[in-house]
């Protein structure tokens, strides 16, 4: 059963939620042989696993999907929230989520064993899922190189030549933590400066809209998320971008590139625990992690589980080892930084 809610209506109720709609929703929850999930992944990307996980347990699962508000609403649900598992797009709302008070420690052998140590909370708040990595799209006509690194970026050759999304997005956020711990805050401070001035454009639209921008001729090079290029093949009016460009994964002959992961939290007030720990458990199995990392074009986080064909196409990808939990660290930092060097402002700031 799917539940789904406009952000707005997802706020409103998070905000202002009557006690006699939760408990309704709560009581309907209790059933020994379901499954409560609130998932800010589309319904696409998370159905074929619930659908898989039903047909081999029996239990049921509801759903309520969303884009936005969901740790808010089970903030204000309080000790009667329906939500047995969060299921995020992006670590940034794994640490949030952490940080509200909305999750709780689960300790796991399977999950332990099963789920490097480096993408997994160290005390069992969440644990990644699938993984993706933060690459160079660069234009098929003017970009024949095919290694590159972040720091690169900066360098004076790619002046007016690279488009990105806001850096205070979330994934930029955490691309710039990286180079906060790799190379302290001053040289980070430097680098951040070095590719705004290298920016084509004030930094707009998503990781696709990069990637148009360069087969529209605006910029070379755009920066972005692995599976967008999954995504745009899949859309017919997106295909042309995906195929006016190759991927480079930065720093992948050195300290590896930087990976963001999508992930799973047990709620704090889980009405049906077993089960979802059950679930969680589940998915870091190697049949639902390939039915999910395909389903996104991602990356397993599974050891020995390996990546779709088209995934593979893209090239190998050496992974930069340093724990989420140290970039959810320097997401503050990385965020004053944005604001520091007027980032968003463009090449002019």
């Amino acid at each position: 059963m799917t539940f789904a809610y406009s952000a707005t209506c997802v706020r409103q109720l998070a905000l202002a939620a009557t006690l006699s709609t939760i408990c309704a929703f709560a009581t309907a929850a209790q059933a020994a042989d379901e499954l409560n999930i609130y998932s800010y992944r589309e319904p696409g990307l998370i159905n074929p696993l619930i659908e898989q996980f039903t047909k081999e347990t029996g239990i049921k699962v509801n759903t309520v999907f969303a884009k936005d508000g969901l740790i808010e609403r089970m903030q204000a649900e309080g000790k009667i929230s329906p939500a047995d598992v969060l299921l995020t797009n992006e670590s940034g709302l794994l640490f949030k989520a952490e940080a509200d008070g909305v999750t709780q420690p689960l300790k796991s052998e399977i999950l332990e064993k099963a789920i490097p140590a480096a993408l997994r909370d160290s005390a069992g708040h969440w644990f990644a899922l699938t993984r993706r990595a933060r690459v160079v799209y660069a234009s098929n006509e003017r970009v024949k190189q095919t290694a590159i690194t972040y720091e690169e970026l900066a360098e004076p050759k790619w002046k007016g030549k690279i488009c990105t999304r806001s850096g205070q997005h979330t994934y930029n956020i955490a691309l710039i933590a990286s180079m906060i711990a790799h190379h302290g805050e001053e040289k980070a401070e430097a680098w951040l400066t070095g590719v705004r001035d290298n920016l084509a454009r004030k930094p707009a639209g998503g990781d696709r809209e990069g990637v148009r921008d360069v087969q529209a001729g605006l910029c070379d090079i755009a920066i972005g998320n692995t599976y967008y290029m999954g995504a745009m093949l899949k859309n017919p009016e997106q295909k042309a971008w995906a195929e006016a460009v190759h991927i480079i994964f930065p720093n992948n002959a050195d300290r590896g590139a930087h990976v963001n992961a999508s992930g799973m939290a047990l709620a704090a007030n889980a009405p049906h625990r077993e089960t979802a720990v059950k679930f969680m458990e589940w998915l870091a199995q190697p049949e639902a992690q390939q039915i999910y990392a395909a389903a996104n074009s991602e990356y397993p986080v599974v050891p020995g589980v390996e990546a779709t064909d088209l995934i593979k196409s893209w090239g190998p990808l050496n992974p930069d080892p340093i724990p989420l939990e140290k970039l959810a660290e320097l997401r503050k930092k990385a965020s004053e930084l944005v604001d520091k060097v007027r980032f968003d402002q463009g090449p002019s700031s």
